[in-house]
């Protein structure tokens, strides 16, 4: 296992992905809610010169359909087919996503997507077990709760999400963090890169 910083994560991840000759490669990324996980990703394909990234945010349940408490929980989520999209990616370099709105609650059909060698998929169940053993490389993003906050709080106040700053703190509250509680010594387990915020 690899401990690294956020600044030098990209140079790290794309250097062992090299190392291990995975073509097309297909990195996985998970964290905590505001960990960092989408900016890491965005942050090794660029660069990388270049990629596709994904996020198990599309793979939800639709809020309406499960209890409160559920709504981040990994059963619910349709990670099996997330794992059969990445492996058409991998083998065709093509497949047909969900599209899930932060503002609806549900998914809103779907998009097509394709990939010339990296694909990266990032979220906070993307190693989890039913969809871990399809990466190259897995990594585990770890920042502080109070650093995490601020970052969603911040997404709220700019209306990206469209809940609030009171909803999402219930969310972050009572589902988002137990639920990831309950998962992040597995996933942290499974990771090869483990990215440290200070």
């Amino acid at each position: 296992m690899h401990e690294t910083t956020p600044d030098e994560a990209p140079g790290v991840v794309l250097r062992l992905i090299r190392e291990r000759e995975a073509r097309p490669a297909v990195v996985g990324i998970t964290g905590r809610v505001g960990s960092g996980k989408s900016t890491l990703a965005r942050a090794i394909r660029d660069l990388a010169g270049g990629g596709l990234v994904l996020t198990t945010d599309d793979y939800l349940p639709d809020y309406d359909a499960v209890a409160f408490e559920h709504r981040d929980d990994p059963a619910h989520a349709a990670l099996d087919e997330l794992a059969s999209h990445l492996e058409q990616l991998r083998t065709t370099g093509a497949a047909r996503i969900p599209t899930w709105s932060f503002h609806t609650h549900r998914r809103e059909g779907t998009r097509p997507v394709s990939a010339e060698g990296l694909v990266i998929c990032e979220g906070i169940h993307a190693l989890h077990g039913a969809v871990a053993s399809v990466y190259d490389l897995r990594v585990f993003v770890q920042a502080d709760a109070a650093t995490r906050w601020a970052r969603w709080e911040a997404i709220e106040l700019a209306g990206e999400r469209g809940w609030g700053v009171e909803k999402a703190r219930e969310h972050f509250d009572r589902v988002a963090e137990p639920t990831y509680e309950r998962h992040e010594p597995a996933y942290r387990a499974a990771a090869d890169v483990i990215v440290i915020h200070a």
